[in-house]
């Protein structure tokens, strides 16, 4: 996991072959005015989706885990207090992992909370569960998934 201002992401290209095309998308001078909705960068291989929902409650939220992409979570207005926990330190799984969505949930406690502000990313690896958009408002965020085989 990585959390940094996005005027540092260029120090993350090395990272993956995805990056450098997933930076270049977050450094869009018009990226607060796109609409909600996913966005192609490369592909299946790197893509975006643009959100601006309420915040949930931790209580109703759980911690997701991926195995095929890395997510980018730039947050763009709200504040996005994202929950985290290694992956190989949960041991509550809420049902199988599905391949389609890339997705597993896990009702295990993060271990630590990041509070995300405007102009603010976290990366997470598939290794990293994290639990995001918990929040009393509402986030305008922009995820930008990128292959982790790439």
């Amino acid at each position: 996991m990585i959390l940094d201002l996005l005027e540092n992401a260029h120090r993350y290209l090395v990272i993956n072959k995805g990056f450098a095309k997933a930076v270049e998308f977050l450094l869009r001078p018009e990226l607060k005015e796109l609409p909600v909705g996913k966005y192609e960068i490369d592909g299946e291989r790197v893509f975006a989706m643009v959100s601006k929902d309420m915040g949930l409650k931790k209580e109703d939220a759980f911690l997701e885990t991926h195995e095929k992409f890395i997510d980018i979570q730039l947050v763009l207005s709200g504040t996005d207090d994202i929950g985290w926990k290694p992956k190989s330190l949960c041991n509550q799984p809420s049902g199988e992992y599905d391949p389609n969505s890339d997705l597993q949930f896990f009702t295990d406690t993060p271990n630590t909370w990041l509070s995300i502000e405007s102009g603010e990313f976290a990366i997470f690896f598939p290794e990293d569960a994290h639990m995001p958009t918990i929040s009393s408002g509402q986030i305008h965020k922009i995820v930008v998934k990128i292959a982790a085989t790439e």
